[in-house]
């Protein structure tokens, strides 16, 4: 009871005109951020930050804005997925994979409203168990050691198989990179500089956006190049939406499955939302196993 009488005094805040208008707005702008490769929710949040002082708003206020600002750039990284395959920031990498084949048969309308949606369903499914379950997963978060994060880690690898191409070789070899890259900068634990070379950018180590954005954004512009130097590439266009209601009702096991997972994944320390759609997408290709198309437009 306690709880929901919190509950109702946070809406009361929340449904002011004032803060309304200002989630309105943060949503707006958050979008716009995230759909620019590279930049993500945590840059958009800190570009506003100032804004936010700025404009001298009072404390609940600025966190409602800045709460719809990250919101935004989460789906707003989605935008870029599905229409320039360039993810936006690192669980956007997923939505790639049938997001932009999708807006290649041009249902790129129908591919941003089901990640709009699915968005929709996962914030709410998070926040309503973060509102009932916050202090059990706080008490729960402090119990993870090294044994634990050594668990989460496999299970993360574990996930590759389930995004595996034609070419399992090549699977494995873009993991070995990503291990190469992620063992640039200081170790964390000893302090030891890898791969540095005295190079003061390189103690940090090497920004996993920076990584995603460039090895995808980089391989969509060769591509731009074969083709423009031969018959040319059409440009996607976003078509007029005509998603049915019997197939937004034919996502809502997947996106409930989704949040689920990706509550779960947000609460793990260190796992976050990358590891969740990992996760969820192998899932649901165990799941749907031979009736579903992935990798090649599944909505």
């Amino acid at each position: 009871m306690e709880t929901l009488h919190y509950l109702s005094i946070g809406f009361g805040v929340a449904l002011q005109p004032e803060n309304l208008m200002f989630a309105l707005m943060g949503c707006f702008i958050g979008t716009l951020i995230g759909a620019l490769p590279g930049l993500g929710p945590a840059n958009g949040v800190a570009i506003l930050i100032p804004l936010a002082f700025t404009l001298g708003l009072k404390p609940e206020t600025a966190l409602i804005m800045l709460t719809a600002v990250y919101a935004g750039a989460m789906y707003g990284g989605r935008i870029s997925s599905i229409l320039l395959n360039i993810p936006g920031d690192e669980p956007a990498m997923m939505t790639c994979l049938d997001g932009y084949p999708m807006a290649r048969k041009g249902k790129a309308a129908e591919a941003l409203a089901i990640s709009a949606i699915a968005s929709f369903m996962g914030s709410l499914i998070a926040t309503i168990g973060l509102i009932l379950l916050a202090p059990l997963l706080a008490r729960f978060a402090l119990t993870f050691g090294p044994a634990e994060y050594f668990a989460l880690f496999v299970l993360a690898f574990a996930t590759l198989g389930g995004i595996t191409g034609k070419n399992p070789m090549k699977t494995l070899m873009a993991a070995a990179i990503g291990l190469i890259i992620a063992t640039v900068g200081i170790d964390l634990s000893t302090g030891t500089q890898r791969y540095t070379f005295n190079v003061l950018e390189l103690y940090e180590g090497v920004d996993f956006i920076i990584a995603i954005v460039g090895l995808f954004a980089v391989s969509e512009l060769l591509f731009f190049i074969e083709e423009k130097a031969g018959a040319g590439r059409e440009m996607i266009k976003v078509n007029p939406l005509k998603l049915k209601w019997r197939e937004i009702v034919s996502i809502l096991p997947t996106t409930i499955r989704g949040g689920l997972v990706g509550f779960i994944a947000g609460v793990l320390p260190g796992a976050g939302a990358s590891l969740g759609s990992f996760i969820t997408y192998t899932l649901e290709k165990k799941i749907v196993g031979k009736k579903g198309y992935f990798g090649e437009g599944d909505p």
